[in-house]
């Protein structure tokens, strides 16, 4: 991580996106969170089966309500909306993603299109919402170009 304070970066909503991050800063991440008093929802994907199992993982996380649909839509409602959780920002850390990532490329890449294009909606309104895939450092380096 950069020397920023992970405070600072999290409260702009303008840098609020969808991510893969290095996991070794997760947990600094996850503690800003915290002090900006943002909900935190961190979801385990390890062992994760399909897009089925990862939806509900998120809804689990991030309380969706009983009436979630369990698809990509409604994924994208429900993070668009998030009344049920008023917070003045929110971050999402979706852990042990990276063997799910590789097996379900297509799966992943929506997820992650629905996720940011939701941080952009919630910047509209001033509110960071942060959607990060932590990954351990040789993965990440994978993906680089």
């Amino acid at each position: 991580m950069s020397a920023t304070d992970p405070r600072e970066l999290l409260a702009d909503p303008a840098q609020a996106g969808a991510y893969f991050i290095d996991a070794r800063d997760s947990q600094a991440l996850a503690d800003a969170a915290t002090e900006l008093g943002f909900a935190l929802a961190r979801v385990d994907f390890a062992g994760c089966r399909d897009k089925h199992d990862a939806l509900a993982r998120i809804a689990a996380g991030l309380r969706f309500p009983e009436w979630f649909g369990g698809n990509w839509d409604a994924l994208d409602d429900s993070v668009n909306d998030l009344s049920w959780w008023p917070a003045p920002g929110y971050l999402l850390l979706i852990e042990r993603a990276g063997a799910w990532q590789a097996a379900h490329a297509d799966d992943a890449a929506t997820l992650v299109e629905i996720l940011g294009d939701a941080a952009q909606d919630w910047a509209k309104t001033r509110v960071p919402f942060w959607a990060l895939l932590p990954l351990p450092e040789a993965e990440l380096a994978q993906m680089a170009p």
